[in-house]
């Protein structure tokens, strides 16, 4: 099969934020192609089960939805994700067409046994621009335990070394909950010796599967954010935090204090990329919603145009308007950089507008009315 990915081993450079206006479309599409997994993580947003679901989007409908894709402007980066998308037999049709037409393609395939060597080869054959996988644990019995299936660290392990060594950049991405919080570090140091390109570090959002298992608290929380800016001075990769988005107030803030015009300049190419600003998610039945960890169902591709909702429905509207924010995080000073997870809000309060609970910080407007008290 032909090479497809004219970029080499590396990254593409990275398309600036301002040339995305994130009220006319999305930077990131999560297409959720199936729920169906052999991995039984504690955490798991979609609940997977080992089977599909009878009403998972045909092939001729994924054309449709890669059709309608394509009409924003500039195209969005698209990442097959799950459960397990290896899971589902268009796959690779539907990421052939995706690279046909254009679309920066990753990949969230599960650490089980249908990820072989050859997979990811494929992958990298068929244009595949990045393969994002999951650690959970600096050990097998860290990361097992999370996952719930034996030699799924070693799995995971040995494709992210596969897939560097077939040239295909690797994204991992961590949970941050009461189970792992401590192992965090050792995760960071794991990954300089793996080499990958990109650490995404996940917080617990208690959506799933994910209900029963115990966030850390917001001050843990903001000591961990400290953490990684530190972290990321050294690390050799990129790192990003997914619904944490005051790791941004907390970079700024320090980057500021130092004088360190080259970080600021790297932090600004995220901001204002949130749940439903610059992120858009599509279910395995076609729901169209702000983010995987935001479920509220705005729509559906079989029946509505999804470049439509995204731009016109009142929630993504409104999502994008830091302004509209209630609480605290609606008069943060930071709130046009970070914003605040809107999916924590939602989890925690039922309104997706509301405070980011997960957050200590006090904005300054507060602060001075209470010492004005």
């Amino acid at each position: 099969m032909s090479q497809r990915n004219g970029n080499g081993f590396g990254a593409p450079p990275p398309i600036p934020a301002k040339k995305y206006n994130f009220k006319r479309g999305p930077m990131l599409v999560y297409w959720e192609v199936t729920i169906a997994c052999d991995l039984a993580c504690q955490h798991c947003r979609a609940s997977a089960q080992p089977w599909r679901h009878p009403q998972e989007l045909t092939r001729e409908e994924g054309y449709r939805l890669l059709d309608q894709l394509a009409e924003f402007e500039p195209k969005p980066h698209i990442v097959f994700t799950g459960g397990d998308p290896l899971k589902h037999p268009d796959l690779f049709p539907w990421i052939r067409r995706a690279v046909d037409m254009g679309f920066l393609v990753a990949v969230t395939p599960a650490g089980t046994p249908l990820l072989t060597q050859e997979v990811i080869r494929r992958f990298k054959d068929e244009g595949v621009w990045m393969l994002s996988l999951s650690l959970d644990g600096s050990t097998p019995e860290r990361h097992d335990a999370v996952r719930l299936v034996p030699g799924s660290f070693k799995r995971t392990v040995n494709a992210i070394r596969w897939a560097l060594d077939a040239g295909l950049p690797v994204q991992v991405n961590s949970l941050v909950a009461a189970m792992t919080y401590d192992d965090i570090p050792n995760i960071g140091r794991l990954l300089v010796d793996l080499g990958v390109q990109r650490w995404s570090v996940f917080f617990l959002v208690p959506v799933g599967r994910g209900k029963i298992l115990g966030a850390v608290t917001p001050e843990q929380t903001e000591r961990l954010l400290e953490w990684l800016y530190e972290f990321s001075k050294t690390a050799p990769f990129a790192i990003k935090t997914t619904e944490a988005h005051h790791y941004r107030r907390v970079a700024l803030q320090k980057a500021t204090a130092e004088g360190n015009q080259r970080k600021l300049q790297s932090l600004r190419r995220g901001f204002g990329i949130r749940d439903g600003s610059g992120i858009l998610f599509i279910s395995h039945i076609g729901e169209i919603t702000p983010a995987g960890f935001l479920p509220i169902v705005t729509g559906n591709v079989r029946t509505d145009h999804v470049v439509r909702v995204y731009r016109e429905h009142p929630l993504f509207v409104a999502l994008r308007d830091p302004d509209q924010y209630k609480g605290k995080c609606g008069v943060c000073e930071y709130r046009h950089v970070c914003g605040g997870s809107r999916a924590q809000a939602y989890a925690y309060t039922g309104d997706p507008l509301e405070s980011d609970p997960t957050c200590v910080y006090v904005p300054t407007k507060l602060a001075e009315e209470a010492r004005s008290r």
